[in-house]
């Protein structure tokens, strides 16, 4: 196969920050997605729809001339949410969601819900404003193994979420483990799960073996070859539980090459690729268009897009940094090869 053409797809988790980040990063995912659910884990975190909007204009004034892109806004859930701003948020055309970060367990999580239990009146709200949550699933107790975060945290909160409210619409966002596959396999049709790049194509010794690579390293953390496997096959198996979501997290350079960098892998700079050489290796390219531009749409109720995005089979090589005027952002396989290249949009 020589070139793919698919529907023009959307990402269905992004992080694209604010300022100089935004405007360096943006150009990158609008060239080849339609939309993308924008994260609202700035500093300080977009909590309220007023907020949201706000946030929205920044980003449309980064997207570049004659290309269309639609950010979708999400709000943060914090243990001040209101009634009230749920209500707002499902009634605003602009904001599709409520992202849900337990307190400290990834970048900018400091304002997330220290207490769960504590916010079920604030899903009982979801439920009944069909508005989804999306879920950033790992504990943050420090007794608990990294590796085990995202497992603990579906046995310890996710299960008892799903039973108390089986009309919520759940998305547990960059799945890492075979335990988070065979739960949303297992779950009603309103719980699905997005998969990023680097969970789809590395194991844990891309960023410990030989050395501590710090561009591979995100949260939840990259884990064992198994469970690589068990991403890969759910990723392609045509279920729509699973869909595109790249979790790109742009940071500077560094902010990751120090003593304590920051978790994220900056991936909006050849998403497509990047799903295409996961795909192609496994004999599966012909899954990739309902993942990437089918499954997540309908998931969240929004119509397909009608344009269409090209790739071509040929080699070329990941800059080393993004970016300009001394700054800095180094993204995921820089100076490597990729076999795959975003050819044209229509």
């Amino acid at each position: 196969m020589k070139t793919l053409t698919i529907t023009r797809p959307d990402d269905l988790h992004l992080h694209v920050r604010n300022g100089a980040v935004l405007k360096t990063v943006l150009p990158h995912t609008a060239r080849q997605f339609a939309r993308a659910i924008i994260m609202p884990n700035l500093k300080p975190p977009v909590t309220t729809v007023a907020q949201a909007l706000v946030y929205r204009e920044e980003i449309l004034q980064a997207v570049p001339a004659g290309v269309d892109f639609t950010p979708l806004m999400t709000l943060y859930l914090t243990g001040s949410t209101t009634v009230d701003e749920i209500e707002k948020a499902a009634a605003s055309e602009h904001v599709h969601a409520f992202k849900l970060y337990p307190a400290g367990a990834t970048t900018n999580s400091d304002s997330g819900v220290a207490d769960i239990k504590a916010v079920y009146p604030l899903f009982a709200a979801m439920e009944k404003h069909d508005i989804p949550l999306l879920i950033h699933g790992e504990v943050t107790d420090e007794a608990c193994d990294i590796f085990d975060r995202e497992r603990v945290f579906i046995d310890r909160y996710l299960t008892d979420i799903a039973k108390n409210f089986p009309g919520l619409r759940i998305v547990l966002e960059h799945v890492t483990t075979t335990e988070a596959v065979q739960f949303v396999q297992a779950a009603s049709a309103h719980i699905a799960a997005t998969i990023t790049p680097q969970h789809l194509l590395f194991n844990r010794n891309a960023l410990l073996a030989g050395g501590i690579k710090p561009h591979y390293y995100c949260l939840p953390i990259i884990k064992r070859e198994a469970h690589r496997l068990s991403l890969v096959k759910a990723a392609t198996s045509g279920n729509p539980k699973f869909f595109l979501g790249t979790d790109s997290a742009p940071h500077l350079s560094s902010l990751k090459e120090t003593s304590c960098g920051c978790a994220g892998c900056y991936s909006a700079h050849a998403a497509l690729e990047l799903y295409a050489e996961a795909f192609e290796r496994v004999g599966a390219l012909d899954k990739l268009e309902a993942f990437a531009s089918f499954y997540g749409a309908d998931f969240y109720r929004l119509p397909r897009n009608s344009g269409s995005v090209t790739l071509e089979k040929t080699t070329w090589t990941v800059p080393p940094v993004y970016g300009e005027n001394g700054l800095s952002i180094t993204p995921l396989g820089a100076n490597e090869e990729l076999s795959w290249k975003l050819k044209a949009a229509a």
